[in-house]
């Protein structure tokens, strides 16, 4: 399934595959919060701290002072996002998930 997005929607997933690429990352996440403010990140994995590329693009967003995300972009290899990913979205408001593939394709989104 391809998606066609809006600007605003297409800007998110750019900056998230921006973010994998630019990190060698396996994923990219980006979100827009309600003010239209946008955070790109990739996930973390130390010994002692693992985040999801969404779940840090949600943190950064927060420690900003978003309180609530409009839309959210995941750039993945994988079919479906995490369930984590999910989970933190619904803690922000439940915004829409755009799942991209490494070229940028809009395969599905998760509401």
């Amino acid at each position: 399934m391809t998606e066609t997005l809006d600007p605003e929607d297409q800007k998110i997933v750019t900056l998230a595959r921006a973010a994998r690429a630019r990190n060698g990352a396996p994923e990219g996440a980006a979100v827009r919060d309600e003010i239209g403010r946008t955070y790109a990140a990739t996930g973390v994995r130390l010994p002692s701290l693992t985040l999801t590329a969404v779940q840090v693009a949600v943190a950064m967003a927060v420690s900003s002072g978003a309180s609530r995300l409009e839309a959210a972009a995941l750039v993945t290899e994988a079919d479906r996002p995490a369930e984590e990913d999910l989970a933190v979205l619904a803690d922000m408001g439940g915004a829409p998930l755009f799942l991209a593939g490494p070229d940028g394709s809009v395969k599905g989104r998760c509401a």
